[in-house]
């Protein structure tokens, strides 16, 4: 890649987290020098874009950045002769997020944008979207990198993978940040922590932790720390019972709450829904005053209130990823990738998120060295089978495959609710969902 010609586009740029994305951008400029940044979204979202361009180009002309900035509702030009492609999507906008947390708390089942059955919907929506795109970059861009900020983002790895050639890895910001948490706990610096991640997006087990070299795994599960959780902004932090934690042989993510503590879970999200309403219809607040203060001609640098919006450490996980393919660091990160023998126990079409060597010709996966447990495989097999059967439904419309992955997921509670909640669902999003009518 020509630094004179290096190209990036960002599809969804519309979105409040752009700014924190711009931020990386400037921030490691020196090692990732951007000549060409198209910002594309849809005309739904163009006011937002436009708020969004003007603030990006505030932010590089304070740092003297020269970088050509390109706010387009045109994709196909955003996206020819790029070299890496970011999405960060959301179909439907924040309204549809909303139904989706709002429909399954209706049949008392968990109401999450990323678990369960609003992950599913979600997935329904996005799985489409996201593989027009790939059909362009395949022809506009075919040596560009996909990268996937979308959520569910295993999911939707896992659909790019089977049902496009471009090259995609998949990105949370769930591992840097809890890499960051555990050693901001432990008092190092991240440099000295080394930590193996088993599972997939949204639901994993830290199950090594080495501070120098000396592993000090069992000291996080059975003391305090464990207490940490080392949990996301936007997940209740219900501390995990003793006994049960240090029976898990690994550090559970905070998305694991709603699998293991599921009654707590659902008994908050029916309470916040009655009260102050569901993440989204949250979010939707916290973005109007995000957008007012981004509008704001003397804003020329990322606000502190950002942090609210929860996804911190995107602009470090996208950057970091960005610039270790770029330079051929061949340096390790945590992200999505087809398993291919990774984890035996799963498809090798599968996605999994793990430990990758980063280099020009992507990412490498690391072999799992821990234990992995019984509970853990179990738990893994059958939402990995639920994600397969989500992205056959999702890609050919259909309706069987997406009943059965409903109701095979463990938060949805049998097919007697099931059923209905399914239809609920594509009743919901049938502007969205063309290939189920």
């Amino acid at each position: 890649m020509s630094e004179k010609s290096l190209k990036i586009a960002v599809i969804g740029a519309g979105s409040s987290y752009t700014p924190e994305l711009i931020e990386g951008f400037i921030n490691n400029y020196s090692e990732l020098p951007i000549k060409e940044l198209y910002l594309v979204d849809i005309r739904e979202g163009q006011m937002k874009l436009e708020i969004i361009g003007n603030l990006v180009n505030r932010m590089l002309k304070k740092k003297e950045i020269p970088i050509n900035v390109h706010v387009t509702l045109n994709r196909r030009e955003a996206i020819e002769d790029a070299d890496f492609v970011l999405t960060q999507i959301r179909v439907g906008l924040l309204e549809a997020r909303a139904s989706d947390e709002r429909i399954p708390l209706k049949y008392n089942c968990i109401g999450q944008e990323t678990t369960g059955a609003g992950g599913f919907s979600k997935a329904l929506r996005t799985i489409p979207v996201i593989l027009d795109i790939c059909k362009e970059i395949e022809e506009l861009a075919p040596n560009a990198y996909l990268i996937n900020f979308t959520n569910p983002a295993g999911i939707v790895t896992e659909a790019v993978a089977k049902y496009s050639k471009v090259k995609s890895i998949g990105l949370c910001n769930l591992p840097i940040g809890i890499k960051k948490k555990i050693a901001n706990y432990a008092e190092v610096d991240i440099a000295n922590l080394d930590i193996e991640w088993v599972g997939i997006n949204h639901l994993n087990w830290t199950t090594k932790i080495k501070i120098n070299g000396e592993n000090v795994m069992e000291q996080f599960l059975n003391n305090p720390a464990g207490d940490q959780s080392f949990s996301v902004k936007n997940i209740p932090d219900f501390k995990w019972d003793e006994d049960f934690l240090s029976s898990l042989g690994g550090l559970p993510c905070g998305y694991l709450r709603y699998y293991y503590m599921t009654d707590k879970m659902l008994a908050d999200e029916l309470e916040a829904a009655d009260q102050t309403g569901t993440r989204a219809e949250v979010v939707k607040e916290i973005e109007k005053e995000l957008f007012e203060v981004y509008r704001n001609a003397e804003v020329d640098e990322k606000p502190k209130l950002l942090e609210n919006r929860g996804g911190a450490y995107y602009s470090l996980a996208a950057v970091n990823l960005i610039s270790s393919i770029y330079n051929n660091k061949k340096d390790i990160q945590t992200v999505n990738i087809q398993n291919n023998g990774v984890l035996s126990f799963l498809k090798d079409d599968a996605s999994i998120e793990v430990n990758c060597v980063i280099d020009s010709d992507g990412a490498h996966p690391i072999q799992i060295q821990s234990e992995v447990k019984p509970h853990m495989i179990g738990l893994l097999q059958i939402i990995k089978s639920f994600e397969e059967l989500t992205v056959e439904a999702a890609v050919k419309g259909d309706y069987h495959a997406a009943l059965q992955a409903l109701n095979l997921h463990p938060l949805v509670t049998s097919v007697t609710v099931a059923k209905p909640m399914l239809n609920d669902i594509l009743k919901e999003n049938k502007r969205f969902l063309p290939q189920f009518n």
